[in-house]
């Protein structure tokens, strides 16, 4: 092989991958095409199914009106043989033979027909059937392309602010460890100020009771308990309560 052909080869090569990757970039709006495509195809057809049924019913309503006709004439035939009119029968029967002869022909005819419009109307059918389940499975490319390029932007959107984000995390993990460090800094500050002076012993005192102001509510209730035996009188609280005797009514005139 001479150095042109390579490079020929080269250049075909070099094409083939240049329209595969076009085609590939594009194959959703190809597919879209072809699917167009199809249903203008079946739509011609239907058209041409639409006129291939009509042409039926007339060829079907002039079969008919043949048939009528071979009737009619052949009840002449039977008429025209009861009256001894032979010669005339005899033509009729000629016209009569005639009619078969076309009523054959056009039923053999019309029978193509017929075969050929159901050919078509099942044909019409599956076509259908393909076109859509074709644009089913477009649809779904469509929605999966859309999340892959959905997910490769995220992918890249993430790769590319990894720097970022891990620096961002530290910056937080300090922003923690110094407010955990100032938060220390005030409790300590705190239990210092409570150990200088008597504030520490305050509370001690307050917690044992000692310190007026700390007042319980079972010390409340125990002072009020204190006051109320305290003003009953101690012989009260021991003597047995006894009824009052009622006075004679004698003893009473006798003091007035």
């Amino acid at each position: 092989m001479s150095i042109l052909e390579k490079i020929l080869t080269l250049f075909r090569g070099t094409a083939t991958e240049a329209g595969q990757a076009i085609v590939d970039r594009n194959a959703t709006r190809i597919l879209d095409q072809e699917i167009r495509d199809a249903q203008a195809d079946s739509l011609r057809a239907k058209e041409d199914l639409t006129k291939m049924m009509a042409q039926q019913k007339l060829a079907a309503d002039k079969l008919d009106a043949k048939r009528a006709k071979k009737a009619e004439y052949e009840s002449h035939i039977g008429r025209l043989l009861t009256q001894g009119d032979q010669a005339l029968a005899h033509d009729v029967a000629g016209k009569v033979a005639q009619l078969e002869g076309e009523i054959a022909a056009e039923e053999k005819s019309q029978g193509g027909v017929v075969a050929a419009v159901q050919k078509l109307h099942g044909s019409i059918k599956t076509a259908d059937r393909r076109i859509e389940s074709l644009q089913q499975q477009v649809d779904q490319v469509k929605a999966n392309e859309s999340v892959l390029r959905a997910q490769s932007a995220i992918s890249a959107r993430h790769s590319g602010q990894n720097a970022k984000l891990r620096t961002a995390l530290d910056s937080l993990d300090r922003v923690k460890t110094r407010q955990a460090e100032q938060a220390a800094q005030i409790e300590a500050a705190d239990a210092l100020a409570l150990t200088d002076g008597d504030g520490d012993l305050e509370q001690r005192l307050a917690a044992a009771g000692v310190v007026p102001g700390q007042v319980s509510a079972d010390m409340v209730l125990a002072r009020y308990q204190k006051t109320t035996v305290t003003q009953v009188p101690p012989e009260q609280l021991d003597a047995p309560k006894t009824e009052a005797s009622p006075v004679p009514e004698a003893a009473e005139r006798s003091k007035v």
